[in-house]
């Protein structure tokens, strides 16, 4: 009797997904994690009770203006911290910042 040949089964791979999308920041949780990160690096304390203020007043109003502005205002020092390779502060993390903005 002569062997039959078998082919290995071949598994049907499913296809690819999409690597999922990172979730952009609400305004909120932006100045939350800007909050976060000064107080680690103990910088700008000014600023810290600028955002922590604007951020009350915007849960209590709904108008995001002043809180935009301190969020600006923190990029600013943010960027200047980045270019001093300051740990924590990377470029991702003011991507996802500017995102929230947008």
């Amino acid at each position: 009797m002569a062997k039959a040949t078998s082919k290995p089964a071949t598994e049907k791979k499913a296809p690819k997904k999409a690597a999922p999308k990172a979730k952009a920041l609400s305004i909120e949780q932006a100045t939350e994690s800007i909050l976060d990160k000064f107080r680690t690096l103990n910088i700008e304390q000014q600023l810290q009770s600028e955002l922590e203020w604007c951020l009350g007043s915007y849960r209590f109003d709904g108008n995001p203006v002043g809180l935009v502005n301190s969020i600006n205002n923190a990029l600013v020092v943010l960027k200047a911290e980045q270019t001093k390779k300051t740990k924590g502060v990377t470029a991702s993390f003011i991507g996802s910042i500017e995102k929230a903005l947008a």
